[in-house]
């Protein structure tokens, strides 16, 4: 590596690439690291919190906290074996040294504090390291101001309080209110810590700098246990156990709630206004998700994520919304900060308007989620299952009128692929009425229902033109959330559904998997990753395991050989090779292991599917 030429790692215009970054995550924040070893992004203490670093969104004046050799450098790095833990590995002309960075927990799970740990191990020759640490203004809302303590200085950001804490080799070069510097040389068989300690509206504990540097390799070995533990042995294990550890960051610990990704306002298209607040739960993402750690033996966090979810429908009355707060709270309606944006792209987002859409596909995600459960051997409460009859009852009531979609878009149309969600709304609720899971009362009704549902798609949802299922009622446009249907069609129409899947492929991937979410939203934004992979799963589930390895290998050599960590992004730009969107994109990742598991599934000759 000493021989290729060094370079430091450029920016442009002040910004990292949105697919360089790296994440780490306690359970309940997550943040972001720059292969320049810039913390750009971290809110704390929660990840819904105000950002502590943002500089992800305005590189003049956000927040950021940086270690980075001083001499020009190469850099690998990798996540440590089945764990969250990040190593970093930078080269100079003059020596190599190992970044090693955790949100730190302990034995018991996370811990009442935030920890965010960076060990600097020296392993050959000398390298000098600069240290900045730039607090954020909680997105333009606080001015930070240091205090002194009988345990060292605070940085104070409102109600935030933030120690920085170093081994006695960093010498602290700066301080004022507005920026802490530093300097210190790594040699071989040196090993340094730098730790930063958080706490919001409550007192900071401060361990010793020892515990802290001990809890980096506990939480190592405790992320290492859970993937080790997963039941997941099909094909693409080490893809899915990477997807599996990034799903973990999304899972806010406190109450169960699974976040859509930690981040805000990333854009889909850069310049673009498609920049959203995604640190809420969506009763679509969650659902989806928990069926993905079902897949891979998961059960503790389905358990504590289906728990949550019905207990916060419940708790509003059983109606439900699009999206809550990671605490189970009607998400608030967008707001805007005033930050440049990535590159320029604004607005930037605190919360978001989808909240009160009404989007006809949850009935089915609810439904879906429930058979799952129950086919893996559980039990549903009285509660829940007086939930789901309610829920079933309200889609027989509701299915024919419009809505905002699964792609939540403003203008309220007769979308196919809710149409057919409510079909397998009813067609759930039957079987879970007949296998005496919930009430038998209105399984005619439901049963009618849903007759009726698959008679109005056959009807007004096909173009002949296309050959396939449309994007709404009357159109000829097409949608990849189709790929998401495949129960209907393996049920209904399988050749129908097929020929969909082709005309699909045609057309929003060009003849190719990487597939654009519905037709013409590529003058906007690039391919949706999830898409691809649910692109598989629906070939896969409809018997067709060749052409979905295929597909699934192309998918992969796109998005996993660009020297990246797998914390996949929202969307892939198959022109540049660039990444878009917030990320750790939860879609993205559950896609990837409900591919790999039908994959597998057809592998073993097992063909009894669950929805």
């Amino acid at each position: 590596m000493k021989n290729q030429p060094l370079s430091r790692t450029e920016r442009v215009d002040g910004y990292a690439g949105l697919g360089d970054y790296a994440a780490i995550g306690d359970g309940r924040s997550v943040a972001l690291i720059a292969p320049d070893g810039a913390i750009d992004w971290w809110c704390a203490p929660n990840m819904d919190s105000p950002p502590l670093f943002d500089r992800i969104l305005d590189a003049k004046f956000g927040g950021y906290f940086q270690i980075e050799p001083v001499e020009d450098y190469c850099m690998e790095r990798q996540y440590r074996e089945n764990s969250n833990v990040l190593e970093t590995c930078y080269t100079t002309n003059k020596g190599k040294v190992r970044f090693t960075e955790s949100l730190n927990s302990n034995n018991a799970g996370r811990l009442p504090w935030c920890e965010l740990a960076r060990r600097v191990e020296g392993l050959e020759g000398e390298v000098k390291i600069k240290l900045v640490f730039v607090p954020g203004t909680a997105a333009c809302t606080r001015s930070s101001w240091i205090g002194d303590s009988s345990k060292g200085q605070i940085v104070h950001i409102g109600d935030l309080m933030a120690m920085l804490r170093t081994t006695s080799d960093i010498e602290i070069t700066c301080v004022d209110d507005q920026a802490i510097e530093g300097v210190f040389t790594a040699k071989a068989g040196s090993r340094s810590l730098v730790a930063l300690l958080v706490s919001d509206g409550e007192p900071l504990a401060v361990p010793p700098l020892e515990k802290i540097d001990e809890r980096i390799d506990v939480s190592d070995k405790n992320w290492a246990s859970w993937a080790e533990q997963l039941s997941y042995e099909g094909v693409h294990k080490k893809h899915v156990v990477r997807s599996a550890l990034a799903l973990k960051f999304l899972l806010y610990s406190p109450t169960g709630a699974l976040a859509a990704a930690p981040t805000t306002s990333l854009p889909e298209g850069v310049g673009g206004e498609k920049n959203y607040d995604y640190r809420y739960a969506w009763i679509r993402d969650a659902c989806l998700i928990i069926r993905a750690f079902a897949f891979i033996g998961a059960l503790e966090e389905c358990k504590a994520a289906f728990s949550w979810l019905t207990h916060t429908i419940v708790r509003h009355e059983g109606k439900l919304r699009a999206c809550y707060t990671l605490d189970g709270d009607v998400v608030p309606n967008e707001t805007y900060l005033p930050l440049e944006g990535y590159k320029g792209s604004k607005p930037v987002r605190v919360g978001n308007n989808a909240q009160s859409q009404q989007q006809l596909s949850m009935f089915g995600d609810m439904l879906d989620t429930a058979l799952l459960f129950v086919h893996a051997g559980h039990v549903l409460d009285l509660t829940t299952a007086r939930l789901l009859a309610s829920l079933a009852n309200e889609c027989a009531d509701t299915w024919r009128q419009d809505d905002c979609g699964i792609w939540e878009l403003p203008e309220r149309r007769h979308y196919t692929h809710s149409k057919m969600a409510c079909w397998v709304t009813l067609d759930i609720a039957v079987r879970l009425a007949e296998d005496g899971h919930i009430e038998k009362t209105w399984v005619n009704r439901w049963t009618r229902e849903r007759d009726r549902v698959s008679a109005w798609i056959e009807e007004h949802c096909w173009s002949e033109k296309k050959q396939a299922y449309t994007f709404y009622a009357g159109s000829d446009h097409l949608d990849a959330a189709m790929c998401l249907a495949w129960y209907y069609g393996k049920k209904v129409n399988p050749e129908r559904m097929k020929s969909t899947y082709d005309a699909i492929y045609a057309e929003l991937g060009h003849h190719s998997p990487m597939l654009y979410r519905y037709s013409d939203v590529e003058k906007e934004e690039s391919t949706f990753v999830a898409c691809s992979f649910w692109l598989v799963e629906a070939w896969a589930r409809l018997d067709d395991t060749q052409k979905a390895s295929e597909y699934m290998e192309t998918i992969l050599g796109n998005l996993c050989d660009q020297g990246n960590v797998e914390n996949f992004n929202e969307m892939f730009d198959v022109r540049t090779g660039e990444w878009r969107g917030n990320v750790p994109q939860g879609l993205s990742h559950l896609s990837l292991i409900c591919a790999a598991d039908a994959l597998s599934r057809f592998r073993d000759g097992e063909k009894q599917w669950h929805v």
